[in-house]
């Protein structure tokens, strides 16, 4: 099983995605209750069905420190979709800085996209505007809310009223 539970705080606020299995513990543990199945997925044992959870909610309320999206390649290019910044392309995808590292640019959030190699390598140590590349989104850092709601599908979608998503 590939698909994620969403898990919410006691006060309903989204804190984080898991897997079936822990979401499954935490609700068998009674750490946490049901707050909606998935449609017609359950777990089997030897002698009983469970319902497959979708959210939960903990029974307690937990004091979650936010640290931050950390920076990393996978993360940048989750946020950008895993498509290149300039032409859209999702094959041969590379970290590009907006300003050159050459140049001062430095690694962090705001400088980095994903882009493809072809894209790359045409805009070489040169800014975007320089080298004549129009950026499709301009790059953020990333919340907590925004990379909950990436893992929304058709599958997940009663996630929606807790991560205030609008239908």
């Amino acid at each position: 099983m590939k698909e994620k539970v969403l898990i919410l705080n006691q006060d309903f606020s989204a804190i984080a995605v898991c897997s079936v299995q822990k979401a499954f513990l935490l609700v068998y543990l009674d750490k946490a209750e049901m707050v909606t199945k998935s449609d017609g997925e359950f777990l089997h044992s030897i002698s009983a069905v469970y319902p497959v959870p979708s959210v939960i909610r903990l029974q307690r309320y937990v004091r979650v420190p936010y640290y931050g999206i950390a920076l990393s390649r996978h993360n940048v290019m989750r946020r950008d979709g895993y498509a290149c910044q300039y032409c859209g392309a999702v094959k041969n995808l590379t970290l590009d800085h907006l300003l050159p590292r050459c140049r001062g640019g430095q690694t962090k959030w705001q400088n980095l996209v994903t882009a493809c190699s072809r894209c790359n390598a045409r805009k070489g140590d040169r800014t975007p505007e320089e080298a004549g590349l129009k950026l499709l989104r301009k790059p953020t850092r990333p919340s907590l809310q925004t990379f909950l709601q990436l893992h929304l599908n058709h599958k997940n979608s009663d996630w929606k009223v807790y991560l205030g998503v609008e239908n």
